[in-house]
Order: structure tokens, then sequence, then C-alpha cells
């Protein structure tokens, strides 16, 4: 939250308190604004909030401790297809969604680490690949795990997944209050989304701060020196493998409730690339780049696909870049611009330390603030 709302320009530094407030008033009412322009955009920002769990999660192994991971998608297909196994028609299973969420987090961390363990001593390009593969690996048997016994149905997916249901209330329905006032189901899914991240952000920002935080801050910036002063770096890089895959298990799980449905093509390498993607646009290792980075590379696209279509017909007469191509060209050219111009991200991380007293230079003035 500080974070968030020291990056508010001219507010954020002159008044911090009442920048705070700002960032509270925008979470709170940014599906009312956004119903403004119609429900879809109401459903883009839940698919924001759903991303933003993502990129938190990814960013404690690529941002903290210093570990590129391409293939994070997969703890995200592994938490979305744990919910729709113990909460659909496919097994016949229909638990509640409190104790899913945890199992689909908990297979996704048991899933981190079985990535961790063979990639202990690898490190940059190829971690990278590794991992890449494992995504794949999981995309491609979900795809084909429906012969000789079907568990996934295969490129079919599973639908009929069961919605969220809060103390047996279903908000995948309309909430009526009286007789004039309906709340919009995606106005429901909002708001619980928004506040798994902001228990994540809660969570996230003890950890950057304890003794593990400082150990994986270590390790990224030189694994050798970490060995040295006593680090267990293969257990740090084990944890973070599990913690950041816990929280795509979760995201994971919420998005096949909200979703209803569950298929290996949203599990794609792509998608894994543009989270990452977020990361490194945002600010990698700093939590308020990492939201700002999640929340403006969902939005963009859909905005450019609301402008640029119109565009097109209007100027050529016809279509001549389908949107998701458009997409894809949006998230290369903010990858290759923000290199060029900002290669900290568009909110760095000014220290590399986790504690702002540390930060070489600072008074004691401003390090009490």
């Amino acid at each position: 939250m500080n974070e968030l709302a020291l990056a508010i320009p001219w507010l954020g530094k002159r008044n911090p308190a009442a920048a705070r407030w700002v960032v509270m008033a925008l979470a709170i009412g940014a599906p009312l604004i956004a119903m403004l322009f119609g429900k879809t955009w109401v459903r883009i920002l839940d698919f924001a909030l759903l991303y933003v769990m993502l990129a938190i999660g990814l960013n404690l192994v690529v941002g903290f401790a210093g570990l590129l991971d391409l293939g994070y998608i997969a703890f995200y297909a592994v938490g979305a297809y744990t919910f729709a196994f113990l909460a659909s028609p496919h097994f016949e299973l229909h638990l509640p969604f409190w104790l899913v969420i945890p199992i689909g987090a908990a297979c996704a961390a048991l899933a981190g680490i079985i990535l961790g363990l063979p990639t202990l001593r690898l490190r940059g390009d190829y971690l990278a690949i590794v991992t890449l593969g494992f995504g794949e690996i999981v995309r491609i048997f979900l795809n084909n795990l429906n012969h000789p016994v079907n568990i996934t149905n295969g490129p079919q997916g599973i639908n009929m997944v069961d919605p969220l249901v809060l103390f047996g209330w279903d908000i995948s329905r309309p909430l009526k209050i009286g007789d004039e006032i309906t709340v919009n189901s995606l106005f429901l899914y909002y708001y619980v989304f928004l506040a798994f991240v902001a228990l994540s952000v809660v969570l996230v920002q003890r950890l950057q701060v304890s003794r593990v935080g400082r150990a994986w801050a270590a390790i990224r910036d030189d694994e050798l020196a970490a060995k040295a002063i006593g680090i267990n770096t293969r257990n740090m890089k084990l944890l973070a493998f599990s913690l950041g895959a816990t929280f795509g298990g979760a995201a994971g799980g919420l998005f096949a409730a909200f979703q209803g449905f569950v298929s290996p093509e949203s599990f794609s390498l792509m998608e894994s690339i543009a989270i990452l993607t977020m990361i490194v646009f945002g600010g990698m290792g700093n939590l308020a780049g990492v939201i700002v980075g999640a929340l403006t590379l969902t939005a963009l696209p859909e905005i450019l696909r609301y402008v640029a279509v119109p565009v097109q017909e209007r100027l050529f007469g016809h279509v001549l870049l389908d949107p998701e191509v458009l997409r894809m060209l949006l998230l290369s050219l903010a990858m290759i611009f923000m290199m060029l111009l900002r290669p900290a991200g568009m909110i760095p991380a000014h220290s590399r330390y986790s504690k702002p007293e540390l930060v070489v230079g600072k008074t004691a003035a401003e390090a009490a603030k």
C-alpha cells in the first residue's frame, strides 16, 4: 500500500497519507467506474486482479530470488485443474471452495518443488529453458490425459465448474438488495479477488523484510557469496519456487471458479511470457511496480482492441491485424521500449535491500519516514 501510494505523482511524496486513501478509493471504486463503459470492462478488471496475483507470485521467483522462470503458467494450470477435479461434475465431487483453494495451492507448491529439485544447479538461460519445458510438458499432459482413462477430458476441457460459494451464498448470481438494487456478479467476484490480492500483498511484504527475503536478495545478487556467509541456497531456492507456485495455484482455482470452464488452451507459453513481461514492465523486485505493470498490460491491450479495430475498418475498410496479434505486438513493444528507455521498469526498486534504512546515501530523517 505504501509503495503504491508513493508511486502516485506529486501527491505520493508530499502527502503519503492522502495518497494511500486515493489508492484505497481507486481499488474499491474501480468497478463502478468501469461499469460506465459496460460490463465487459468490469470483467477485464476481474481478470486483471488474477494477473496481479500471478505477477506477485512470479515476482517472488524472478524478482526476489533472481531465478528466471518461463513456465510459471503451469502452476496456474495445476490450481485451475485441481479446482475443476474437486468441484465439478467431472468426478462428481463438489467440495467447498475454502477447502479446494488451499488444496490447489498445495498441489501447485508441490509442483514447484518438483520443478525446483532438478534445477538447483542451473542459472540464467539454462534455467529458463528447463522451466519453459516444464510448462509445456504440463500443458501437453493436460491435453492428452483423456485416454485410456479420462482424467482431464483432453482438449475439450472441463466445464460446469462450481462457482464460489461464500457461507451458502453463490456469488455467481446477482445480489439483490431490496426491490430496486441489484449488484452484478462481476462486482462480487471483483471484491473477492481484491481481498485475495490484498492478502497476497501483505504476505509478500512480510516475506520481503524477513530473513527469508534477505536470503533471496543475497542469492539474487551473488549466489557464491550467499553460500559463503552460510545461507542454504538449496532450501531457499526450493522455498522460492514453492511459494511462488502457491500464489499461482490459488489464482488458478479462482480462475476456474470464475470462468466455470478450464482447458489446456488457457495455459499456453504466451501466458507465461505475458506475466513475465508485466513484471519487467512494472519493475522487477518492486511489489508496487509489479501491480502497476500487471494492471497496465492487462488493460492496455483491451483498450487497443476497442480503438484499433474501428480505426482499421474506417481507414482500410477491413481489419488488417487481429486483436490477439495486436495484444502480442503491444507486449513485445512494451518490452523493447522498456529495455531501451527504462530498464528498471515503470516503478523501479530503488534499493537492492529489504529495509529502507540500509539504502546507501539516505539520511536518518529520510529513513525514519
